[in-house]
């Protein structure tokens, strides 16, 4: 419950502060109580004064609260600033590793010692790490948001640290070259060309746009499932906004993955001249509008139908399967390799931080230590 020093105030040479005891009203709802004193001493027994008078009255500390409660009101406090489908996965991830051990502890209840316990019942379970950081990551923002309300002066679960595997090497991040992107390309088209021949079925040529736009653009399969006509204009893509389809109630359309996200790419000529094919294909439905999505008209592409496509697609070209967002990491990898800036992959990819783009990319730049190599030997 915090004693706040009021810097540069004194009286009869005793320092101020202010007193400030936190509280559950009957009706549920968080109040304080704020008082000012003189002196250290004055503040810690103003402190047991205001508990003891919020006792007398039947109302309880917000230390009372249970981590079930905090994280409810944390929730609830979250829903107009992230998306929904980051709130489901918040309440999924506290349901199935937080909630289990830790629901009806109280805050003034917790110790570095039960989190300790809490993190190894974690490790226990076999979990990936990255579902493991996961669990750390929402369990740590919940106590962080309690500290945000002032229930709690500090979050004992930052003493522990996240999840760490030092066995765990960084796998290879699976990619297509270019020339594997063609025989990919090259297979799709022909499977398009032959079901528009045989059925006048124009339904493949959305898979054949779809792989060109991930190849081409490396934006993410929510983004470019999104795509709408209005959103080309001559050379240039324009992503504002994203597609999920995993949270129950159907499709939502939601504004991309943060603000940087929101961004407009000039496109190659390759994806140029594959997009005016596909529109002149689309324009031929009846009830074709610019509002059409790209990659499937007036409802996009099903993520399940879209997984199937890629293994098959990947067989018919001799290729092994890469997952759908490796083809982001292969758009990555063939302009790192042709030393294009990581300032301007980071642009592309749409990420919030150039941290983020060179911890995950920093491998593909094999050429920068030829180059250091070269001119080091050059020094005699």
């Amino acid at each position: 419950m915090p004693i706040y020093k009021v810097n540069g105030v004194k009286k009869d040479g005793l320092q101020k502060y202010n007193v400030r005891v936190n509280y559950i009203s009957d009706d549920g709802k968080p109040k304080q109580l704020t008082r000012t004193t003189y002196g250290s001493e004055e503040a810690r027994d103003m402190e047991r004064k205001l508990n003891a008078e919020i006792k007398s009255k039947g109302e309880n500390s917000v230390k009372t609260l249970t981590v079930q409660q905090l994280f409810d009101k944390y929730i609830d406090s979250m829903k107009f600033e992230v998306r929904e489908s980051t709130t489901d996965k918040n309440k999924r991830n506290f349901r199935l590793y937080v909630q289990p051990l830790m629901e009806n502890v109280r805050l003034e209840k917790i110790t570095v010692a039960m989190l300790q316990e809490w993190k190894q019942s974690i490790e226990e379970k076999g979990l990936s790490l990255k579902t493991r950081k996961h669990a750390y990551s929402i369990f740590r923002a919940t106590l962080n948001f309690a500290v945000k309300m002032e229930y709690l002066e500090r979050n004992p679960l930052l003493k522990l640290g996240n999840f760490k595997d030092a066995s765990i090497v960084k796998k290879e991040m699976s990619i297509y070259t270019a020339q594997q992107f063609t025989q990919l390309k090259n297979a799709i088209r022909q499977v398009a060309e032959e079901k528009q021949s045989k059925h006048g079925d124009l339904s493949e040529w959305d898979f054949y746009v779809f792989f060109n736009i991930a190849f081409y653009t490396g934006l993410r399969k929510g983004e470019i499932l999104a795509l709408k006509w209005s959103d080309i204009s001559n050379s240039l893509l324009s992503v504002e906004r994203s597609i999920t389809q995993k949270i129950k109630g159907g499709d939502r359309e939601t504004p991309p993955k943060n603000n940087t996200s929101i961004r407009t790419l000039q496109m190659p000529l390759p994806l140029i001249q594959v997009l005016g094919e596909h529109r002149e294909r689309q324009k031929q439905l009846e009830r074709f509008t610019e509002d059409y999505r790209i990659c499937g008209g007036e409802r996009c592409l099903r993520d399940t139908t879209l997984q199937k496509r890629n293994l098959h697609y990947a067989t018919l070209a001799g290729l092994n399967s890469i997952r759908i967002h490796d083809f982001r990491h292969s758009h990555v990898s063939i302009l790192a390799n042709e030393g294009i800036n990581i300032q301007e992959i980071a642009r592309r990819l749409g990420h919030a931080r150039i941290e983020e783009t060179w911890n995950t990319y920093s491998h593909l730049y094999p050429r920068e230590e030829e180059k250091a190599v070269d001119v080091l030997n050059k020094v005699a």
